[in-house]
């Protein structure tokens, strides 16, 4: 079924409650061992967190979308909520005050890898309180996106709070030990190579095949484990299978941001009424398409670019 039509009980087709950071960016040649010092580019500063990310990029492909964030009273914050209202993003839910806007340290190679370090700033004060006095917001969307660059607690409240047929998709990163009733929600759990590990520990294995099932025996209904230029590994528990879903060939520029435009293009077709294949199988366009342009929220496609892939 594809049901495009809005309805009363869902005015939007995605909710991501998550982290709205400022990204500065800095190209280098290779990334400084241990106690040395590398010259870069010019610094560039960019509207970004993984949260922001999902929204914007879910806006752009033509999506009905509502954020629920937290930013600094300052200019960060407003340009994170600039470039949101410019994408059609609900931003009334954005709380703003608490801390400074969340920063994101990045260092992108000539390769287009890149080196992330985070200063949660105001996404920390993200709390349990924000979500239940939102409760409205919650009942509206037909699947809500989280993370985990907001405070755990504040991921579980979202989790308990959700409408009784509104999906949750969990993108858990940076990688952190998931509460059971978190991942018993997830359909899917979104990880990339380094998250599944994390979550899987010592007995993961070497084959994202085996990630898979072994994701799935620890409750979420389905899976989904990003590979990169190999495009994704999908996994449901009700039909018991495991596709591998091919990605375009195209030349790499910059990484960044590329999963969250993946994450927020399976969300939104899973909202659409997609199976889980046929959203992965979107999803792995969308997220070539933003590896093809510098920058995260400037990389992400528009429909039509993602059709012309």
């Amino acid at each position: 079924m594809h049901d495009n039509a809005p309805d009363d009980r869902h005015r939007y087709d995605l909710l991501v409650v998550g982290s709205a950071n400022a990204d500065l960016v800095i190209g280098v040649e290779r990334r400084p061992a241990p106690g040395e010092t590398v010259l870069g580019s010019d610094l560039a500063v960019h509207p970004g967190g993984k949260g922001a990310n999902q929204s914007l990029a879910a806006a752009r492909l033509g999506a009905r979308t509502a954020l629920l964030a937290r930013v600094g009273d300052d200019d960060h914050g407003r340009l994170l909520l600039e470039t949101q209202r410019a994408a059609g993003v609900d931003t009334d839910a954005v709380l703003v005050g608490g801390a400074p806007t969340g920063v994101a340290l990045i260092t992108v190679d000539p390769s287009g890898d890149n080196s992330i370090v985070v200063s949660p700033g105001a996404n920390g004060r993200l709390t349990p309180e924000d979500v239940r006095a939102a409760a409205p917001l919650l009942a509206a969307a037909r699947v809500i996106s989280v993370q985990l660059e907001i405070p755990l607690a504040t991921v579980a409240e979202t989790v308990r709070g959700r409408g009784p047929d509104t999906r949750l998709v969990l993108n858990p990163s940076p990688p952190a030990p998931i509460p059971d009733e978190v991942l018993a929600a997830c359909d899917p759990l979104v990880v990339n190579e380094h998250e599944a590990r994390y979550i899987l520990g010592d007995g993961a294995g070497e084959s994202p095949h085996d990630w898979a099932p072994a994701l799935l025996v620890l409750g979420p209904r389905s899976v989904v484990i990003t590979l990169g230029a190999a495009g994704a590994l999908v996994a449901d528990s009700r039909t018991g299978s495991l596709d591998h879903l091919v990605s375009p060939k195209v030349e790499a520029l910059d990484t960044t941001g590329a999963g969250d435009a993946f994450t927020a293009a399976l969300a939104w077709r899973l909202g659409r009424g997609d199976d889980l294949r046929e959203a992965a199988a979107f999803a792995v366009r969308v997220g070539a398409a933003a590896v093809t342009a510098r920058g995260a929220q400037e990389s992400f496609p528009t429909l039509e670019e993602v059709d012309a892939l």
